[in-house]
């Protein structure tokens, strides 16, 4: 898996393949294939690792007894943000890849695979938003769910308006433009006041913009 991970960020998904994966690690075909069905399999097991290390960076925050529900909120915002950044050219990498019309079904697994391992984290600071009156939905198990179909659509929008035709630049402005409309329709999910999520985005996007940029 860390070949493979390398290789998208250096070579492309597309441009690699399993032969270089089989000479990097001085393996058989036949030990590549006792993993591995195919080079989508292998993929799929690459975003799920990168779904389990996102869990692992959350579990902290939403454990934390003493954190209001909202700075928890906004700190689970913060870290998806910080990790993606981090990872700037494996980002790129899946975006290329994953959005591909060719890997709808495998996009949506991994959707539903997604939801079910963060719902249940963002239902848990909902719940308790709403015990301490920063939320106001009745409904935080269906809101975690919402939330996170809004941060997947944001994503496809994102993916659109990103990867432009070569030689052509993105609509930056676009993309802050976006996120203050997620925000908005977040807030309304979670009962929030108005304004206060894309407080806390704004410093975010614009850093953004400056690495697209």
């Amino acid at each position: 898996l860390d070949v493979a991970a390398r290789y998208m960020t250096t070579k492309g998904y597309e441009q690699m393949t399993t032969q270089d994966i089989l000479e990097e690690l001085q393996i058989s075909r036949g030990a590549f294939y006792h993993y591995f069905d195919s080079k989508q399999a292998l993929l799929m097991a690459l975003v799920e690792r990168l779904g389990e290390q996102t869990e692992q960076l959350l579990l902290p925050i939403t454990s934390d007894h003493e954190m209001p529900a909202q700075d928890k909120l906004l700190r689970v915002f913060a870290v998806l943000n910080q990790y993606k950044q981090a990872n700037l050219d494996m980002v790129f990498s899946f975006m290329r890849v994953w959005y591909a019309d060719e890997n709808a079904l495998f996009r949506q697994k991994l959707y539903l695979a997604r939801v079910k391992r963060l719902a249940p984290l963002l239902a848990q600071i909902i719940r308790q938003g709403v015990t301490e009156g920063v939320f106001t939905t009745a409904y935080p198990d269906q809101a975690a769910r919402t939330i996170l179909a809004l941060l997947e659509d944001f994503g496809y929008a994102t993916v659109e308006l990103l990867l432009v035709e070569e030689g052509k630049h993105p609509n930056l402005s676009r993309l802050v433009q976006m996120g203050m409309a997620v925000a908005e329709a977040l807030e309304r999910v979670l009962g929030m006041p108005e304004g206060d999520l894309w407080r806390s985005w704004r410093e975010d996007f614009a850093h953004w913009q400056a690495l697209l940029a």
